[in-house]
């Protein structure tokens, strides 16, 4: 694959590991994966010029990687490969969700900002971070500072928890306000807002999150139940796209790629049609086993092929 000439507009800092699944057999398969790796594969399918930036090991591991990354059409020169460990999720079992991560000085904590490519913050546009990335230290810590400066440089900052045991800790409550503050968009699921904020029903938590990110653009996914956008007085309700479901491994990542390829194409200002690109998007994700990146074509096939429920708008009226 040529070396791409220009910068890209869509740059995703965090984790990228292999997933150690446990088959029927009792064998283990492993497989590429990652949350943060998986938003970036997705962007980049769709057509958004993107990069992963993050650090995987030198071997095989670290090889599939490499290898997955430029088929999927990454910009792999924001991929460090550095002399450590792997980092490996071993998932036990999906349903219910059994999995635990091997990866004490592993690869993925030895990430340095400083030898991304010159000028990539001035030609990005969006910045996105989330994930496990941003508990495990010292790469969290280093994560938290690229994304103040990117936001000090006038980046747009794209948030996504995606909510793990991981972050059951005291030191991550600063973390996430600290992302939210910064945050021009922020995905989060229904089962986020559950491990986020124990004992608040989905309303009240997606209501405390838009208060601690005020000038966020937010979607709330819901899984078959579609999806909510919300930026000011302005909801969107996104209807899920009906499709034959192989597995749900990867949809978010999947529908926020989504959502960041409407953001940055033109529909920049057409909420409904953002929330039906990332529901588009998870949709075709979920018809593969897998966390699948949907391509371009698969979208906009599925996109013509289903009778189109138009998104319901409303605006909040204020006495």
């Amino acid at each position: 694959m040529s070396t791409p000439t220009s910068l890209p507009r869509y740059v995703v800092f965090g984790e990228a590991l292999t997933d150690m699944v446990r088959q029927p057999d009792g064998s283990w398969l492993g497989l590429p994966g990652g949350s943060c790796w998986n938003v970036a594969r997705a962007g980049a399918r769709l057509g958004l010029a993107t990069a992963f930036a993050g650090a995987v090991s030198q071997d095989l591991f670290g090889d599939d990687l490499a290898r997955a990354s430029a088929a999927a059409g990454l910009d792999t020169r924001f991929l460090q490969r550095v002399p450590h460990s792997p980092f490996l999720a071993f998932v036990a079992s999906r349903h219910p969700p059994q999995y635990f991560f091997v990866g004490d000085d592993s690869a993925d904590l030895h990430f340095d900002a400083a030898a991304l490519p010159a000028g990539w913050r001035q030609a990005a546009e969006v910045v996105h971070f989330g994930s496990i990335s941003l508990v495990r230290q010292p790469l969290a810590a280093r994560l938290c500072e690229e994304a103040t400066q990117a936001a000090q440089a006038g980046k747009r900052i794209a948030f996504d928890p995606n909510f793990r045991d991981l972050m059951r800790t005291p030191g991550y409550a600063a973390v996430l306000a600290h992302m939210l503050r910064l945050a021009s968009y922020v995905k989060i699921s229904d089962e986020d807002l559950a491990g986020l904020f124990p004992g608040l029903d989905t309303c009240a938590a997606l209501a405390q999150v838009r208060a601690m990110a005020p000038d966020a653009t937010v979607m709330l996914t819901r899984g078959a139940q579609g999806m909510t956008l919300c930026k000011g007085d302005v909801r969107v309700e996104q209807q899920a796209l009906r499709v034959e479901v192989a597995d749900t491994v990867g949809c978010g990542d999947a529908a926020m790629g989504g959502w960041m390829a409407g953001v940055l194409s033109g529909a920049a200002h057409d909420l409904a049609a953002q929330a039906r690109l990332a529901a588009a998007a998870a949709a075709v994700a979920a018809t593969r086993a897998g966390a699948y990146p949907p391509s371009r074509e698969e979208v906009e096939g599925l996109m013509n092929a289903t009778a189109r429920t138009p998104a319901t708008t409303t605006t909040a009226t204020r006495s």
